[in-house]
């Protein structure tokens, strides 16, 4: 499952990239991008356990960057 957030307040384009390692690096994450100009990170996720999944993608993000939030995007 493909989800895309846009990460509110991302103003370091070091941060974005540690977000996208940290996150790719997780366990039922497939794939992590984040574009720090459009402040968008893309995951792809397994079909395992998505929300358990999801949670850690948002304690990983505030971990690195705290003042940033995950808002899912709406195409």
């Amino acid at each position: 499952m493909k989800q895309t957030f846009i990460l509110e307040g991302l103003d370091c384009a070091n941060c974005a990239a540690k977000i996208e390692r940290a996150v790719g690096s997780l366990d039922g994450v497939t794939s992590a991008s984040v574009n720090f100009m459009t402040t968008k990170m893309t995951i792809e996720l397994n079909d395992n356990d998505t929300e358990k999944t999801l949670q850690s993608v948002k304690k990983t993000v505030k971990k690195i960057e705290p003042d940033v939030s995950m808002k899912l995007h709406s195409r």
